[in-house]
């Protein structure tokens, strides 16, 4: 399932230059954001102070601030970020940079509805409070759209990063509930035991051939119970599913005991005319063991 889901997964842009093209960041751009830099970065201070006068207002403000050494570090963090930003050397240690930030947010869970917000506050800032009126109007504008192409490039670097650490959070989960919807366990030297519960659909049905075979190959088992006495319902679906594994069980050198086949599940495959083959079904555990100590030549007796 990680290795679909990464095959399939967008490549992360983190080449600088490859950056640049795709927001058309020409060197005159970064020169106009140096030159723009000039004037702005000797009151990147009072930058911060407007900055955060806006966002103290947010309700999230003392979920993310809670005290004053931590906003004061942030405040010191915006500064040499601004700092950076408008020296405009786009190389591999600024777009590294930019991650690192979209890994913190990612980390702290700050909403991307508050991190565009923020980044469109400190544009307005830069482009109007903190200019002072001293470029030909025309350079003006070229400047700012320049520094508008930058803006969205780091933009699109934290929030590519962030939706990255988010996916892979939620790829970690899924497999999580995965190994303990299947939880296949030895409980003695070349027996397997997995307890299902619930209901089985095709997604489970191959997470529980994953699992079990996976767990073959590692201990080298010579026997594996399955136990369906806590599944809901067995259709011909599920039957088919629970044959497959036991097939593939086989094949691996491991035999394979159903255990917990009721009396209506036991009518059911019938009626439904399931073939099971040589399929081994017990009605409890304990029949499923015996035939596990046979396979292995041993009691539990003779083991301990």
């Amino acid at each position: 399932m990680t290795n679909a889901m990464t095959e399939t997964a967008p490549r992360q842009m983190t080449n600088p230059d490859e950056m640049r093209d795709l927001f058309a960041l020409g060197d005159q751009d970064l020169q106009r954001i140096n030159q723009y830099g000039q004037i702005v970065i000797p009151r990147v201070g009072e930058f911060v102070d407007h900055f955060y006068e806006w966002l103290i207002e947010l309700p999230e403000f003392e979920i993310y601030f809670p005290d004053e050494k931590i906003l004061q570090h942030v405040k010191d963090l915006q500064r040499v970020y601004w700092t950076e930003f408008f020296a405009a050397v786009i190389d591999q240690n600024y777009i590294d940079r930019r991650t690192t930030v979209g890994e913190t947010h990612a980390r702290i869970g700050l909403p991307l509805s508050i991190y565009f917000s923020a980044m469109n506050t400190a544009l307005n800032l830069f482009v109007d409070k903190m200019y002072d009126n001293s470029l030909d109007p025309v350079d003006y504008a070229a400047c700012s759209l320049s520094i508008a192409k930058l803006v969205q490039l780091d933009t699109a670097v934290v929030v590519d990063t962030y939706s990255r650490m988010v996916s892979e959070a939620v790829a970690a989960q899924s497999q999580a509930l995965m190994e303990m919807s299947t939880p296949v366990t030895q409980i003695w030297e070349g027996i397997l035991l997995l307890p299902l519960v619930g209901l089985i659909d095709s997604k489970r049905a191959q997470d529980i051939m994953n699992a079990s075979l996976a767990k073959i190959a590692e201990t080298q088992a010579r026997s594996f119970i399955l136990d369906i006495s806590g599944v809901g319902v067995v259709d011909t679906a599920v039957a088919n599913h629970l044959i497959k594994v036991t097939q593939a069980t086989r094949l691996m050198g491991c035999e394979c005991a159903i255990s917990g086949v009721s009396p209506a599940i036991a009518q059911t495959i019938v009626e439904l005319g399931i073939d099971v083959g040589e399929v081994k079904t017990t009605a409890n555990m304990r029949d499923a063991l015996s035939i596990a100590f046979s396979t292995l030549g041993a009691g539990p007796e003779t083991r301990g």
